[in-house]
């Protein structure tokens, strides 16, 4: 599946303060993760985005292969929220 939105999206988006959401679970999470992301498992993003999560900012999603952070975007968006971001692998990420 191709995704349209790259690294450098990402790295301009958060330069203007978007939030950078792991959706990996949260022993994933502890092992590592991108600089200031914030950990939102896909399992409770239902329950707790709201919390967590502003509305009024841009969001990027990311976990391991792309799957679980195409369904947080899905899920996301039908709670509303209207700027959500699909980043796919951390491995997509570079902003030097």
């Amino acid at each position: 599946m191709f995704n349209s939105f790259s690294s450098s999206d990402a790295c301009k988006l958060l330069a203007n303060g978007a939030q950078l959401v792991d959706v990996r679970s949260s022993n994933e999470f502890a092992q590592g993760a991108l600089p200031n992301a914030i950990n939102l498992p896909l399992q409770s993003i239902m329950n707790a985005a709201d919390k967590i999560i502003d509305r009024n900012k841009a969001v990027i999603l990311y976990c391991v292969t792309g799957i679980r952070s195409s369904t947080a975007k899905n899920y996301l968006i039908q709670m509303g929220y209207k700027n959500v971001n699909d980043l796919g692998s951390f491995r997509n990420y570079n902003c030097e």
